[in-house]
């Protein structure tokens, strides 16, 4: 069942906002704003960093794929991508770090809007780490190095669409590293997907994905 209240769609901040090493946006999938993102974004906390849990259900989450779709085509009085630009740019403000620049994590659907924002330049994306999500375009104004953690066992990304993405990227010349978890499926980095999640496997990536975000948000 859909549970949560109502939080207007406003972005959570968590971590220090005194001298934090860098700023970084988590964006959930289509279950919502769950405790998988939350304990992420606490991991990233610890480690320095001020980080903005996007909220695009308005604190709403799913239970079953039917609700998740639901959610994710529920009419809205503020588009997603409005959501998104104003939380990149409140974390840039509150991170005052010169030059101004912030980290974007998408997991599945946000995965999407991370590469949707890593292409535009005016959202400063400096560092992008994508989870078991594929999305092509066009990459010539990226400026932000690119991780991705793949599943290896995924229905929901296709092999043609992470090559569609990886051609792209590497025509515009993107930092780029991907890695596979061969024994994994998707959803394997979310605690709150019991079924599906690989403790082991999730603690990986997230020591990469904090290796990342140190060496392309440093000063």
């Amino acid at each position: 069942m859909l549970t949560g209240r109502s939080r207007g769609g406003q972005m959570e901040v968590i971590g220090s906002k005194q001298a934090p090493l860098g700023a970084v946006l988590v964006i959930h999938s289509w279950w919502g704003l769950t405790g998988s993102f939350r304990a992420y974004g606490q991991a990233l906390a610890e480690a320095g960093y001020l980080v903005g849990l996007a909220d695009l259900f308005d604190g709403q989450t799913a239970s079953t794929e039917t609700e998740a779709r639901a959610l994710r085509t529920h009419a809205r009085t503020v588009p997603i991508y409005k959501r998104l630009g104003a939380d990149c740019a409140k974390l840039t403000d509150m991170a005052a770090k010169s030059p101004a620049k912030i980290g974007v994590v998408g997991f599945s659907m946000g995965g999407h809007w991370a590469v949707w924002l890593s292409q535009r330049p005016e959202y400063r994306v400096a560092a992008t780490a994508l989870y078991y999500a594929a999305r092509g375009g066009d990459f010539s104004r990226c400026r932000a190095s690119v991780i991705a953690h793949f599943a290896g066992h995924d229905p929901w990304v296709s092999a043609a669409g992470r090559k569609t993405m990886e051609r792209a990227i590497r025509k515009a010349g993107v930092g780029y590293r991907a890695h596979d978890y061969p024994d994994c499926g998707h959803w394997f980095a979310e605690s709150a997907r019991p079924r599906d999640f690989d403790a082991a496997a999730a603690q990986l990536a997230l020591g990469r994905d904090l290796d990342h975000v140190q060496r392309h948000l440093g000063a």
